[in-house]
């Protein structure tokens, strides 16, 4: 007789991040649920809600196999979900974020404060500077420190699948430009990485970065001006370019961000993906969505998973060289349908400078991967290659000025 016990499929697990989802979850159950019996809010895993409003509610529902994130409860209700087999995580105190958070972050809340103080005391510097005590070698609560990154992490994760599923980033396909945090503002480089973005905004794609300063700030510039007025990212260029970097001042330089952000505040949605592991390079704010990270393999892994429509890799450094050979191994071994198109942008650069596009060519020969790998010289190139190759869902391409 064989032992072997049958499979049995895991529960499905129903992610609630707000009062208005508990409400409609609580809706479909109750008028599913058979009148006899108390409705079931098994496999919900409720984060970052305030349900002290909802007590009568949670009484009459049975809670076995729930799960309840950072919740605010009344006590005597946590006491009923916890007897009821309900799992309960309590906010953590001592924190400089929130490990259960219900939302991705935007740049008014990682600068809050900017405007009155310095960057030393904006909830981005708080965090980073939380990170490099708690979460530094031979810290003492490293274990408390590495569980609450950990579950922030997860919770940034589900938003951000939330959102390029069915929110604000899910009406087009994701691209991301990587490329160096060097490059100043007012440089070359610089502007060519905004018109960029502007190109592949108005080409109809979102625009994904790295989240960080320079190339990754430039074309988070342009995706969130938009195409079609030219001065308007003319003038943009010309207000950053009074504070190049953030070195040495990250404040002078956020300020500048902030003036632009203020000048022109109904930017187009786009992305930033940076970490608090390269603390030191502050986020931009021209991201409308920013998912930020304490584990940097996290979020170089969900940055190039999600670009599904492709990745241009601007000149940079051992950042985008690790990207573009991240990237490569992901479609080296995945299946001809899974590969993103892979652009390089700078045949000096890539081929001499700093030569990885010889060894990505010689990688991609025979793979299903070798039709999608390109090198170009200009940026308007790339667009094109990603217009066309996605389809011609996308609308029309604009060159770059």
């Amino acid at each position: 007789m064989n032992s072997t016990p049958a499979f049995q499929p895991l529960p499905r697990v129903i992610e609630i991040a707000s009062l208005a989802d508990f409400d409609k979850h609580v809706a479909t159950v109750l008028a599913l649920s058979d009148k006899r019996f108390a409705a079931s809010m098994h496999g919900w895993h409720v984060q970052s809600v305030d349900l002290r409003a909802r007590s009568a509610v949670l009484e009459k529902l049975r809670s076995s196999g729930s799960v309840f994130m950072g919740c605010e409860i009344e006590a005597k209700i946590e006491r009923r979900l916890r007897g009821g087999g309900a799992l309960v995580f309590p906010e953590i105190p001592g924190l400089p974020f929130d490990p259960y958070r219900g939302e991705l972050y935007t740049g008014a809340e990682l600068y809050a404060g900017l405007a009155a103080g310095s960057y030393e005391g904006v909830v981005d510097a708080r965090i980073y500077a939380w990170a490099a005590h708690r979460l530094g070698a031979g810290a003492h609560d490293s274990l408390n420190a590495a569980l609450s990154s950990t579950l922030h992490d997860h919770a940034i994760g589900l938003r951000l699948d939330s959102q390029i599923r069915d929110g604000e980033l899910s009406h087009a396909p994701l691209v991301g430009v990587m490329g160096g945090h060097a490059a100043a503002r007012g440089s070359t480089g610089y502007a060519l990485a905004a018109r960029l973005g502007q190109a592949l905004s108005g080409a109809g794609f979102i625009v994904a970065t790295g989240g960080g300063p320079g190339a990754m700030e430039a074309a988070n510039l342009g995706a969130y001006l938009g195409a079609g007025n030219q001065q308007i990212l003319d003038e943009a260029l010309a207000i950053l370019a009074e504070e190049p970097g953030f070195a040495p001042s990250v404040t002078r330089w956020a300020r500048a961000a902030a003036m632009v952000c203020e000048r022109w505040p109904d930017g187009l949605a786009n992305l930033g993906i940076p970490t608090w592991f390269y603390g030191h390079e502050p986020p931009n704010m021209f991201a409308t969505h920013i998912a930020k990270y304490f584990a940097n393999a996290t979020r170089e892994a969900v940055l190039l998973q999600k670009c599904s429509g492709g990745i241009i890799f601007l000149p940079g450094a051992a950042g985008t060289v690790q990207e573009i050979f991240q990237d490569a191994c992901e479609n080296f071994y995945g299946s001809a349908e899974s590969i993103s198109p892979m652009v390089l942008v700078g045949v000096e650069y890539w081929t001499k400078t700093l030569p990885a596009y010889p060894l990505l060519l010689e990688l991609a020969r025979g793979r299903a991967m070798e039709e999608k790998v390109f090198l170009v010289d200009h940026p308007d190139e790339a667009v094109r290659i990603l217009v066309e190759l996605n389809n011609g869902t996308i609308f029309g391409v604009r060159g770059l000025a």
